[in-house]
């Protein structure tokens, strides 16, 4: 734990170090000035904060769950027959979905789950729990490494970090411009003769307009992570086998089963197949979809 929060701390620095170094060299000025708001220069910061988090964190992924999720890289040379399998299968699903060998890589969990980060599909890492392993046979380990592979294929990783960049630059902007309109407007009479705004008003103002706006943008981020959910399903499906995805999901869904509610999704980051069914409105902020509808719409499609 203590590992995982140095990382976190280090990540932020180094993006709000980069991030002020690209602000300085592009000579943005600051947009808040006495005479107002300066929107191109709300926009130009917004867009390099939202972005430029995202893509930094993109960059250093496969890095960072190495470290973060110990991930233990698979020696193309290893003597271990699980090891040379697993790399054998993986070999074979990315040769299926045209894209160069991911590392691979196994971590110490006792739960079932997978993922797959990187950069780019020639930077990509695939790694397993150890309890993924120990408790699914050949066919639902292939189901999953075919979902993995897909999810990389597809460029998943890219296109979840632009939408999520794209996402965080407008909350920022918008977030910032309706907080100066709403401190302008709630100066009083003597503020108004002195042409002075509310300082501190107006960054509570920030606050709270990016905390709404961060919940309306997550609804959208998360929509899209259930479409690619499916689309990584169909994938594996192609890749692997209809079957081999659909028991992988069914013992994913037994082994969710016996997991008490909260348990086991201590890295939702990275998790790919970890998932808790959720109801009501909560099924709207769920990255992934509920397991019954995953396999109910493989069951249904003819791969």
């Amino acid at each position: 734990m203590i590992k995982r929060i140095f990382l976190f701390l280090l990540v932020n620095v180094l993006v709000m170090t980069t991030i002020t170094v690209v602000l300085s060299l592009l000579g943005v000025q600051p947009y808040l000035q006495k005479g107002g708001l300066d929107l191109p220069s709300l926009a130009v910061f917004c867009l390099v904060w939202g972005m430029g988090g995202a893509f930094i964190s993109l960059l250093i992924s496969r890095w960072m769950a190495k470290r973060a999720m110990g991930v233990q890289l698979i020696a193309a040379d290893s003597r271990d027959p699980g090891e040379q399998a697993l790399l054998q299968t993986v070999q074979r699903l990315a040769q299926g979905a045209s894209i160069p060998m991911p590392e691979v890589g196994v971590y110490e969990s006792d739960d079932i789950n997978a993922f797959a980060t990187g950069p780019s599909k020639s930077r990509s890492l695939v790694a397993v729990s150890s309890g993924l392993l120990r408790k699914m046979d050949r066919p639902e380990v292939e189901g999953v490494l075919g979902h993995e592979i897909t999810h990389i294929a597809n460029g998943d990783m890219v296109t979840m970090t632009l939408l999520q960049g794209v996402v965080n630059a407008f909350v920022m902007f918008l977030a910032r411009a309706l907080a100066f309109v709403v401190a302008q407007a709630m100066r009083g009479n003597n503020d108004r003769e002195g042409g002075g705004m509310s300082q501190g008003l107006y960054f509570v103002c920030v606050i709270v307009f990016q905390l709404v706006f961060m919940v309306l943008g997550s609804l959208v981020v998360m929509a899209f992570s259930r479409w690619r959910e499916f689309r990584a399903d169909n994938g594996g499906a192609h890749l692997a086998g209809r079957d081999s995805m659909i028991r992988a999901l069914q013992a994913l869904q037994r082994e969710h089963e016996t997991v008490p509610q909260g348990q086991g999704e201590a890295q939702p980051a990275l998790a790919t197949l970890q998932i808790s069914a959720r109801d009501g409105v909560m099924r709207l902020f769920a990255s992934h979809p509920p397991l019954e509808e995953r396999i109910q719409r493989l069951q249904s499609t003819t791969v």
